[in-house]
């Protein structure tokens, strides 16, 4: 068991009944819990406090633990839509990658059991419910299974500042697969060399690079726009 807070996360998990129980100090929350037909407990907002840092809008669930995938629960025929994210370690971006996944229709998100980020409370109330929606797969080597992605017709798109090629020349009319790299790092020399495109994003100010979670933001856009004007 785990907690999450939130009220659309909440909202969500009790949609996909992973609530085993409902901690309120918002009384409006009573109705709701009776319809479910959840145990619920009336607690003081500072007990919630404790339980989410104050940020949990007098909701707090404990929840069965998310559910992950195997890779051929995302793999698609065609139109195929898959971000893989390489050594991710914050949260909120995973989070917030999650809420656009889910906006994109997006098969799933793939990421490594080691040296990653997982699903947390934080990124449950950062994805605003989407992490009920959007099928995780948790592998043990990106590299292995991009290949098996590639043998199963996927082309593979990582992200890069030094790459040549400009993020809107491609026409991405084929099963994809984004890679987005850590926030620090990015995309690992040995996955970059299975990359069938690596592109980048025009930087035109002072930094160097995007926050992970908007670069995954503006990728999954550009797909969605090239497909919808075959």
């Amino acid at each position: 068991m785990s907690y999450i807070w939130g009220k659309n996360s909440v909202n969500e998990a009790i949609k996909a009944k992973r609530v085993n129980e409902l901690l309120i100090s918002d009384k409006t929350y009573i109705s709701i819990a009776k319809k479910e037909r959840l145990r619920y407990t009336l607690v003081t907002k500072k007990e919630l406090d404790k339980i989410a840092g104050g940020n949990h809008q007098g909701i707090v669930a404990e929840v069965f633990e998310y559910e992950t995938y195997d890779l051929e629960d995302i793999i698609r025929d065609h139109d195929g839509l898959i971000v893989m994210l390489d050594g991710l370690e914050d949260p909120r971006n995973l989070g917030a990658m999650i809420r656009t996944a889910d906006c994109a229709a997006v098969d799933g998100i793939i990421y490594r059991k080691d040296r990653s980020v997982h699903v947390t409370p934080t990124v449950a109330k950062v994805a605003s419910g989407a992490l009920e929606y959007v099928k995780i797969v948790e592998v043990t080597n990106l590299v292995e299974t991009v290949k098996r992605l590639k043998e199963r017709g996927y082309w593979i798109v990582g992200t890069d500042g030094s790459a040549e090629i400009d993020y809107t020349s491609l026409d991405y009319d084929m099963n994809t697969v984004i890679i987005i790299g850590s926030e620090g790092k990015g995309i690992s020399r040995l996955l970059l060399k299975e990359c069938d495109y690596v592109v980048k994003m025009p930087l035109l100010g002072h930094v160097n690079s995007l926050n992970a979670s908007v670069a995954c933001g503006i990728m999954l856009y550009e797909v969605l726009e090239k497909r919808s004007n075959r």
